[in-house]
Order: structure tokens, then C-alpha cells, then sequence
């Protein structure tokens, strides 16, 4: 069911910038990115790519990565200024990323409308892996990501986090795959 009108504006009250000023920018890109931006900036080819990347990966280390791509913030959480961050928290929760043996799940999250890249990782690689390297790590995939480069930049990615992983929890003989490696399209 959607919202009333008093539920948006009250939202886009609560939108607004410090100085007064709904950012019209942001919810612009928002509504006028869809499923057809993910495509070109993700195609099948690539989706496979970054697949592989993550099975490749996964064979270093016993962490497990999924990625995840969302082309806008619906309407409501949008008005509301919700952060990328706060919307790759549910999506990691949804993924079930946390749900891993050893507590080592990846989520690696973009939300291409503000071509913001995320990373939530489990607890158990939390307490290894400071703030900083996932940021300078998300850094390096924005920038590759403003630049129209999306197989390069989340390729990149997925190595420096396998990277990690790989230092913190090494390849110990046979392991099950625990999520899939195929990428999520929000």
C-alpha cells in the first residue's frame, strides 16, 4: 500500500538538508535510475565475471563474499535519508551474509544511484579488519565506478577484500560453498 500525501511530505520534511533544501539531486538520480542502469552498467558478461571472481576468491580463504547492487532507494526511505550505509545493514541482514560458520561473510553493496559502495562484514572479520581498509577499498571502487569502469572497479574489489580474507582466514583444505556467488540485483 503506499503512502498519503501527509506520510511523503512529513518524509520530505524530515529530508531535508541542514540549510533548509531537500536535495533535489539525489532523489532526482534516484527516480530516474532503474533496473535498465544496472543492466548497462552490469551486464550478464559482467555479472558472470565478477561470479567467477568471487568462486576464484573463495578458494583462497574460508570467507565467504556476496555482492549486491541496487539501482535507488525506494521513495520513502529516499525522503526519509536513508544512507547507503544503512540500506547495505538490511541488505546484509536479507542476504543472510552473517549466516556463516566461522562469522566471515562479506557484503560488498553499491547503490548505483549515488554510486556508493559499502562493505558489512560479519562480526568474526570485524574485529580483524579496521574501518579504514574496507574504506580505502570502497574509495578505489567509487572511483573506478565515476569513471563507467564497474567489471574493473568491483574485480578490484573483490580481490582486496579476498586479500583480507586470505590473511585472516587461510584456505584449510575442503569447505563448502555456505552463499552463493552469483551477484544480487536489488
Amino acid at each position: 500500500m503506499g503512502a498519503s500525501v501527509a506520510e511523503v511530505a512529513g518524509l520530505a520534511a524530515a529530508g531535508l538538508q541542514g540549510d533548509g533544501n531537500l536535495n533535489l539531486i539525489r532523489i532526482i538520480r534516484h527516480l530516474s535510475s532503474g533496473d535498465a542502469a544496472v543492466r548497462r552498467a552490469f551486464p550478464s558478461r559482467t555479472l558472470d565475471a565478477i561470479e567467477h571472481a568471487i568462486r576464484e576468491s573463495e578458494t583462497m580463504h574460508t570467507g565467504q563474499i556476496r555482492f549486491a547492487v541496487e539501482p535507488a532507494l525506494d521513495l520513502i526511505p529516499l525522503l526519509a535519508g536513508q544512507t547507503a550505509q544503512q540500506r547495505a545493514i538490511e541488505v546484509f541482514s536479507q542476504l543472510r551474509v552473517w549466516d556463516t560458520e566461522c562469522n566471515n561473510g562479506v557484503l560488498i553493496y553499491l547503490l548505483l544511484a549515488d554510486r556508493d559502495v559499502e562493505i558489512v562484514a560479519d562480526r568474526g572479520v570485524h574485529t580483524k579488519v579496521e574501518k579504514e581498509a574496507w574504506e580505502m577499498v570502497c574509495h578505489g571502487m567509487e572511483v573506478a565506478f565515476r569513471n563507467g569502469k564497474f567489471e574493473q572497479g568491483m574485480l578490484a574489489g573483490i580481490r582486496s577484500v579476498g586479500q583480507f580474507l586470505s590473511h585472516h582466514y587461510p584456505h584449510e583444505g575442503v569447505k563448502p560453498n555456505e552463499l552463493p556467488d552469483r551477484p544480487v540485483l536489488m
